[in-house]
């Protein structure tokens, strides 16, 4: 692949895809500065490997993968950095649009503080899956079983249904 071409491709998949690297930096990092470091690193990650993509897989799933083991370095990186973990500043992701029902965007703001307590592996899974990929297509991002994806999902879905049950009982 020529240079040129390189940078035609690598502009063409940014722009296609930037909500994604945004939304996985934002889960990975409170600090709008550490997200814009965050970004910064996948973007060049995604510029050294693109000459290795196999056009026979999803342009979208080999991209995940790069950004999800990026986005894990990192956080793994910056925990030993820092032993701090701050709070996700709400205004940074919207999860959907602006819901109507006020409990119905409590929750939502919940779910996303609970998937922020996550490891690092499990925030990647539930990012993953509540972004509509198959088990299959996970199974293939992060190189695992998808059995094993089922059986992860199947365990955080468990966990977040505890926490959102026990938060309930404790503001009743």
């Amino acid at each position: 692949m020529s240079t040129a071409d390189h940078k035609q491709a690598f502009v063409k998949m940014m722009d296609e895809h930037k909500k994604l690297i945004y939304k996985v930096s934002a889960m990975y990092c409170a600090q709008t500065e550490d997200r814009k470091d965050l970004m910064q690193e996948m973007a060049i990650q995604l510029w050294k490997t693109l000459p290795n993509y196999d056009k026979k897989y999803k342009q979208s799933t080999w991209l995940y993968r790069v950004v999800l083991n990026t986005a894990i370095s990192y956080y793994r990186k910056s925990q030993r950095r820092k032993k701090v973990i701050y709070p996700i500043d709400e205004s940074i992701i919207s999860v959907a649009d602006k819901p109507q029902n006020e409990s119905l965007e409590e929750n939502l703001n919940q779910l996303e503080c609970f998937i922020q307590d996550l490891n690092e592996f499990n925030k990647a899974i539930m990012i993953l899956y509540l972004d509509g990929n198959s088990y299959q297509e996970i199974a293939a991002i992060l190189g695992i079983s998808e059995t094993n994806v089922a059986t992860k999902i199947s365990r955080i879905k468990k966990q977040l249904k505890k926490k959102f049950s026990t938060t309930k009982t404790q503001t009743s």
